[in-house]
């Protein structure tokens, strides 16, 4: 290093190419939150937690969206939705979910489905998880199948990455620290 400082990128950069898919898009936003200690450009926790309220307002279609698919197609209309809404617990954490119920899994005594939002009181930031995602059924018998295995593949290599930063830190992400490599939206 010359002793000059660290050249930084203003927090709302959130794409390394006009073209960048949106599951890059919001990765690297996060990265640049570490790397910057805000969250959409806030500092206070008050003001994260307004952030984290209003992401939970605009993800619960898309949640339910993702679970009434697997009720209409696999669950054969028999399950039923069941959110929560935004619950602040005494430690200063927050959370919201939707959990997909159904008549077999409650007679088996299992989890349902459940997509977590949760902004835990120790955190940086809000984060997104399920109830027991780790491995992925690997099905794939055609070029048509390979195809729509992508949002799968994006999900999985998303989350590694960013599982990857927390073992180490957002400095191993060359577009959060190389100016010259990201543009504006």
């Amino acid at each position: 290093m010359n002793g000059e400082p660290e050249e930084r990128l203003p927090a709302e950069v959130s794409t390394p190419a006009l073209s960048a898919p949106g599951h890059l898009t919001g990765l690297l936003r996060h990265f640049s939150d570490l790397r910057d200690g805000t969250h959409g450009g806030s500092v206070s926790r008050r003001d994260k937690e307004a952030h984290f309220a209003h992401a939970v307002e605009l993800l619960a279609p898309v949640a339910r969206q993702a679970l009434d698919e697997i009720n209409a197609h696999l669950l054969l209309g028999s399950g039923t939705v069941v959110a929560t809404g935004l619950q602040r617990k005494a430690d200063g954490s927050s959370s919201a979910s939707w959990d997909l119920v159904w008549p077999e899994q409650l007679e088996a005594g299992i989890a349902p489905v459940s997509l977590r939002a949760y902004y835990g009181f120790g955190f940086h930031h809000p984060h997104l998880r399920g109830a027991t995602v780790g491995d992925w059924p690997l099905n794939v018998f055609t070029i048509h199948d390979a195809t729509d295995q992508l949002c799968i593949l994006r999900a999985i290599a998303t989350s590694d990455l960013h599982n990857l930063v927390f073992q180490a830190d957002y400095r191993i992400i060359p577009a959060v620290t190389r100016p010259s490599s990201i543009s504006p939206p």
